[in-house]
């Protein structure tokens, strides 16, 4: 598809993944709606792409609020349209032991990133259909392919928005509209700055077999990915190449996830 013109709406634009992408589609012509709960890390953003020439509108929310999600939708089919791409990326919660996850923590990681894909998808998919053209993307991550150790409510809430993709694809079938599954390696955000001692619970399988991307790294190849319409954007090329081997030695990959993962009781 041409990004020149496009909308595109991005949540979780506030740092990371979403700010760079929200950037890359800036740069690429594209007119950008940012969506996220801080107000002054969406304002920053929109001025970086408006200091590049590109078009930008910062819509705060709190992405779990099914009704202010639907507002918000409401506000931006006004002010800019109808998005022609809808890149849901806000995603939140720690990698713990089931006995270490708190309830109510546990609630907030399936509501994000699940009900806050689910929410704003319901909320543009009706204009989008009528129109029917317009692209669904949605970031994820390994854990909902394969399960590591101490992780356990984070994967169960990936696996909830793997499912959530899989199914929207099979809603969609016979309209226009493209379903794009993205999986990212290790990216370096300041999601591991917020969370100490997270990176030191990934399967060392994945730390010594997987460069580290930078947001921007991981940005260009999901804009990329987008505007070619692909099925599916995973990144870098080995975790695709793990991705493989595990289609057709399931039990060796899952083997080397847990064998090489976190241990209860370390930190």
């Amino acid at each position: 598809m041409a990004l020149r013109g496009s909308l595109v709406v991005v949540t979780g634009a506030s740092y990371g993944i979403g700010a760079a992408a929200a950037r890359v589609f800036g740069r690429n012509g594209a007119r950008v709606a940012l969506l996220a709960r801080t107000a002054a890390a969406l304002d920053a953003v929109a001025y970086d792409i408006r200091a590049q020439g590109g078009v930008a509108q910062a819509y705060p929310v709190d992405l779990t609020d099914a009704p202010a999600v639907a507002a918000v939708a409401q506000h931006i089919i006004a002010d800019l349209g109808i998005p022609d791409v809808l890149l849901s990326n806000a995603g939140s919660g720690r990698w713990l032991f089931v006995e270490e996850t708190e309830p109510d923590e546990a609630v907030a990681m399936m509501a994000m990133p699940y009900f806050a894909a689910f929410y704003i998808t319901r909320a543009f998919l009706p204009p989008m259909l009528a129109r029917d053209r317009g692209h669904l993307a949605y970031v994820n991550s390994p854990a909902s392919l394969v399960a590591w150790p101490g992780a356990a409510a984070y994967t169960a809430a990936r696996w909830a928005l793997r499912g959530f993709v899989e199914a929207l694809r099979a809603d969609l079938h016979g309209t226009r509209l493209r379903v794009t599954s993205i999986i990212p390696g290790l990216v370096a955000t300041t999601y591991f700055e917020h969370n100490p001692g997270v990176l030191e619970r990934a399967p060392g399988l994945a730390r010594r077999l997987l460069p580290t991307l930078t947001a921007e790294e991981a940005a260009t190849a999901i804009v990329r990915g987008i505007a070619r319409g692909d099925r599916e954007i995973m990144m870098p090329g080995r975790l695709r190449l793990l991705y493989a081997v595990h289609a057709v030695a399931p039990r060796l990959v899952r083997w080397l996830t847990v064998a090489t993962g976190a241990k209860r009781g370390e930190r």
